[in-house]
């Protein structure tokens, strides 16, 4: 599979031979979506809770008699069907997060790049440097690239002034290879690859 490469300022700089085991698979929307669930439960903070009956300040004391008033029996203020008792049932902080096999989720990012390719929202480009990290030069580029939401993924490590210009952008996202993730390919329009972050990508499947 062969995808031409344009630079930052939309004039071409080539072609590359694309990886037909990473970026021409059939997508499978089962796949993503159980990543998709994963990363999004993995990072869910959990800390939501509420005052059971062990913890809210109420006498214990019993409040009438056993037997004889006709009504049931009670042997705390704290019971969850009186007003200011505790919660029956509430949340309680645990994590969200499951397991998924480690197989699984690098075969659901092949997926999603392969999804990408097929939707034609893959865009290569040579490089993604800047001589001064100014944002309104980079939206100016991006509109001529038809770029409005999209994620790009650098090499190892994002260029300074690049990042510094994009983090103004809205519904741009910048990453290095190594924080390439299902859920940020997905949730914006184009994905972005430089060269450096196509060969770490497969290096890293072979």
């Amino acid at each position: 599979m062969k995808l031409d490469i344009t630079t930052l300022d939309g004039a071409g700089a080539g072609s590359i031979d694309l990886d037909e085991t990473i970026f021409g698979l059939e997508p499978r929307a089962d796949l993503l979506q159980r990543m998709v669930r994963w990363q999004l439960a993995k990072r869910q903070a959990g800390t939501h809770a509420v005052k059971n009956r062990s913890d809210v300040n109420r006498t214990r004391k019993k409040l009438y008699k056993q037997k004889g008033t006709g009504n049931a029996r009670h042997g705390a203020a704290s019971a969850p069907q009186f007003r200011g008792g505790g919660r029956a049932f509430g949340p309680v902080v645990r994590s969200h997060a499951h397991d998924l096999p480690k197989k699984v989720r690098a075969l659901a990012l092949r997926h999603a790049l392969s999804a990408k390719v097929k939707a034609e929202t893959l865009i290569i480009v040579d490089d993604v440097t800047l001589a001064e990290g100014k944002t309104k030069n980079l939206v100016e580029r991006f509109e001529k690239m038809g770029l409005s939401s999209a994620l790009i993924i650098s090499g190892a490590e994002v260029d300074v002034n690049f990042g510094r210009a994009a983090r103004n952008i809205p519904q741009i996202d910048v990453l290095p290879v190594q924080g390439i993730n299902v859920y940020d390919i997905l949730r914006r329009d184009k994905l972005v690859l430089t060269r450096a972050a196509i060969d770490a990508l497969e290096a890293r499947f072979k």
